[in-house]
């Protein structure tokens, strides 16, 4: 298929009834000209521009990458993609600003070197601060878009080698709640339902979700269910009238609109509701969890008219959400930011769980929860603890757990720092600040954009205290502020595995060589290593490994005996015809589609991943709390009662402010940005707003208007749109990078300018959806001042 994807984004529809294979549909698109009997060769690989996952086959001709195709038998996609996957996938590898020799600073200026200076300077650096301060003096953040392979060498290289507790990646801002969640409901992270389910479900609810912009190819699964027999019903949970939310009111579903940050007083209700009305499997709450008594208690305050009070949603619109949920055979649940960056992120997500245990709606098709990545491999990130979670779901307070992955290193078990929990991002860049961390070392994400307070963030990067690495495609807003910059290959030019949300494993094949100097992730983390002279108990190189696959063999056997198991996994196994979902081993040697069928949950206390937090202050509790609770394989149920969000509408600041994404460009644009149809569509930053909110202060729709919040201000374009009362949306994609030279500066358009430095008490994730904001008429010009 290649019709145009920009104004027709999910493409033709292919209509079918439950319980019957989602059609195949190949969408392809090649760009500069190329015609599809010109191509080369066609390289295996999956999507790498949102967290879906889908397969894919690289275009190449003359030594380039020059477009894709959906790979029609994947499990993922069958064949489908997505704006961002059609044209954004390969021209930015080609772009003519590809980052292709080591930078320094020098005299202020970054200036061009060789790799041996450029690494030399680190090293130097690194070996100071570890001699006089000590491996807290190091930090690493890294990303959601890197391969498997390149995280578990991170996490090697950080944990093992340095040995700081300062590792993290910008999944905290996505995804780090999906994570959370799942401890603290079923002892470990990992994904339980499978894009199986929609085939197979008769109501879909969507919390915080925009899946028609996030995940397209996804979205068009869904659209090819509810075109076709037997719909299911959609209820979506969000403060716009997004096309989701049309689509829950077309079949019959409910779209219900939360003030922003009172997600969780909703989630009680609809607890309540379904606990009133007995929608409830007492059979397999009686045997697969614990904690239902209290769950009874903590909501049962939240009627839906109190609800109603707190949330402004009516009250009869919670009670057919939950009718719909308590009277459905198989409800499959999705859940994003708007849940996950918002006020009590960890509680509202746990409470999707608390309504698929009451209904006994896991393991099973069409009944399951997908608490959704942001990025497309931020689940790999998880996985080898390159954020901070220990290798393979394992447990930081578990003696036993850090002794296995000692002997898997062959380092002494006092090496990997397990003394304390490790460190989250937001508090990775506070030591940094201060000068506690005196190196840290930013590979593939660019944190001057999308973290939150940006001027704060620039302060800290640009600051002399600390001494900043990045490792990047591009010189993005961050790499300018560094001391060394590092160029990295980029996707189809280096090889790796990734796992999408579902847990489905693909792997990636080099397609092309990087240009000039530029070196993989793997290839950088591994020549710091051997500079740094990292070694095991027996004094040998700490990383042994020296390509990608004989890092995968060695994840392999990280993974042995885990609820993550990858060792029936082969780079060979994998370039069959599509992904496969972990855990894959003897039990399981072709994949597993869902988590849990057996209602056996790992919250063993020898086996789990935590052993859980309160979900209104994030105490941890103690291996002692958690072997009393005695779980044995049971799921938790849990509960928190609503408290309004840290920041609430003023005199001053009157509404409510939110980011979140745009189906055209994916996180800072750093590739789509330099995609042209992609940033033709989407080229400059906007704010949207209701028509009454709009109206009252004089704004119509394309007005330049000065969005401020007690921390900052951006200059933007309105956009009058079916945003709930009282509430201004804005994407966060854009920085001061501009190829069309509209924005001269940073401060003029990034949405993150206006955001607050708080977190949610649990997953530790950034909260972007809860400030207080005013929004005021500047000129009706056609350009920015």
């Amino acid at each position: 298929m290649t019709q145009d994807r920009i104004d027709d984004v999910w493409g033709e529809r292919t209509p079918h009834a439950r319980g019957t294979e989602w059609p195949t549909r190949v969408d392809l698109h090649l760009h500069d000209g190329v015609r599809e009997e010109e191509v080369e060769r066609w390289v295996q690989s999956a999507c790498l521009l949102c967290s879906n996952g889908c397969g894919v086959d690289i275009a190449v001709k003359d030594g380039r990458m020059v477009g894709v195709r959906g790979r029609a038998t994947d499990r993922v996609n069958h064949g489908r993609l997505g704006p961002k996957g059609l044209y954004g996938s390969t021209p930015w590898a080609s772009s003519p600003d590809r980052l292709t020799r080591p930078l320094v600073r020098e005299d202020g200026r970054l200036v061009e070197t060789d790799w041996e200076t450029a690494m030399g300077r680190i090293v130097a650096e690194s070996t100071r601060l570890l001699e006089e301060k000590g491996p807290l003096s190091h930090g690493f953040y890294t990303s959601g878009q890197l391969f498997l392979e390149e995280y578990y060498v991170q996490a090697v290289v950080g944990k093992a080698g340095v040995g700081t507790p300062h590792m993290d990646g910008n999944t905290r801002l996505c995804t780090a709640t999906a994570a959370a969640a799942f401890k603290e409901s079923f002892g470990t992270d990992g994904q339980p339902g499978a894009y199986d389910d929609i085939e197979h479900c008769d109501a879909v609810f969507l919390y915080g979700h925009n899946m028609a912009e996030t995940q397209t190819v996804l979205w068009a699964r869904i659209l090819d269910r509810t075109r076709g027999e037997d719909p299911p019903k959609v209820v979506c949970v969000d403060p716009r009238r997004t096309a989701v939310a049309e689509e829950a009111e077309r079949t019959g579903g409910v779209h219900l609109r939360p003030r922003v940050g009172t997600n969780l007083a909703l989630m009680n209700a609809l607890t309540r509701e379904v606990l009133e009305n007995d929608w409830v499997d007492r059979d397999y709450v009686e045997a697969h969890t614990i904690g239902y008594d209290d769950l009874v208690a903590t909501v049962a305050p939240y009627t839906p008219e109190e609800a109603e009070r707190i949330c402004g949603t009516p009250a009869d619109d919670v009670r057919r959400a939950a009718r719909i949920f308590g009277e459905s055979e198989a409800v499959l649940s999705t859940v994003l930011q708007g849940f996950y960056q918002s006020h009590q992120a960890t509680a509202a997500s746990v409470a999707v769980h608390n309504l698929h245990l009451l209904r006994g709606m896991l393991g099973r098709p069409g009944a399951g929860v997908l608490q959704m990545n942001g990025q497309p491999t931020a689940q790999n990130n998880r996985e080898t603890g390159a954020d901070g979670d220990l290798t393979g779901f394992r447990n930081w307070d578990n003696p036993q757990h850090v002794r296995e992955l000692a002997e898997q290193w062959n380092v002494d078990p006092m090496t990997i720092p397990h003394w304390a929990p490790p460190t989250h991002a937001m508090q990775i860049f506070s030591y940094a600040e201060a000068g506690t961390i005196g190196l840290l070392w930013i590979s593939a994400t660019n944190p001057a954009v999308s973290m939150p307070e940006s001027a704060r963030i620039r302060r800290i990067l640009g600051g002399d205290q600390c001494f900043v690495v990045v490792q990047d495609l591009f010189l993005t807003e961050t790499a300018e502020l560094a001391d060394v910059v590092l160029p990295a290959a980029g996707w189809g030019e280096k090889t790796g595995c990734f796992t999408n949300v579902d847990r489905t494993v693909h792997l990636s094949e080099k397609a092309v060589d990087p240009p000039g100097e530029a070196r993989s992730d793997l290839d950088i983390f591994v020549a710091y290593a051997d500079a740094m002279g990292f070694t095991d108990e027996d004094g040998e190189p700490l990383v042994k490994w020296r390509t990608p696959e004989e890092v995968f063999d060695a994840w392999r056997e990280a993974t042995r005996g885990r609820p993550i198991d990858y060792t029936g996994l082969s780079y060979d196994k994998l370039r069959g015809p599509s992904g496969i979902p972990w855990p894959v081993d003897e039990e399981h040697p072709d994949g597993t589609v869902r988590l849990y069928a057996d209602g056996v949950f790992p919250t063993q206390t020898e086996v789990c991943e935590t052993f859980g937090h309160d979900l209104v202050t994030g105490a941890a509790h103690t291996e002692e709390e958690h072997r009393a609770l005695r779980p044995d394989g049971r799921a938790f149920l849990k509960g928190a009662p609503y408290s309004p969000p840290h920041e609430e509408p003023s005199e001053d600041f009157p509404l409510r402010y939110t980011t979140g994404r745009t189906v055209y460009h994916f996180h800072t644009r750093t590739k789509t940005g330099r995609a042209k149809r992609l940033d033709d569509a989407a080229p400059d930053a906007w704010v949207q707003l209701c028509a009454s909110d709009a109206e009252a202060r004089g704004v119509a729709d394309g007005d330049w208007v000065l969005v401020e919040s007690p921390r900052g201000s951006i200059e933007v374009r309105a956009r009058i749109g079916p945003v709930m009362e009282g509430a201004v949306f804005a994407p966060f994609h854009y920085g001061h990078w501009d190829p069309t030279g509209l924005c001269p500066d940073a401060e003029t358009r990034q949405a993150n300018e206006l955001t607050m430095t708080v977190w949610d008490p649990v997953s530790k994730q950034p909260t972007f959806k809860t400030a207080a904001c005013q929004v005021t008429k500047v000129r009706t010009d056609e350009r920015r001042r």
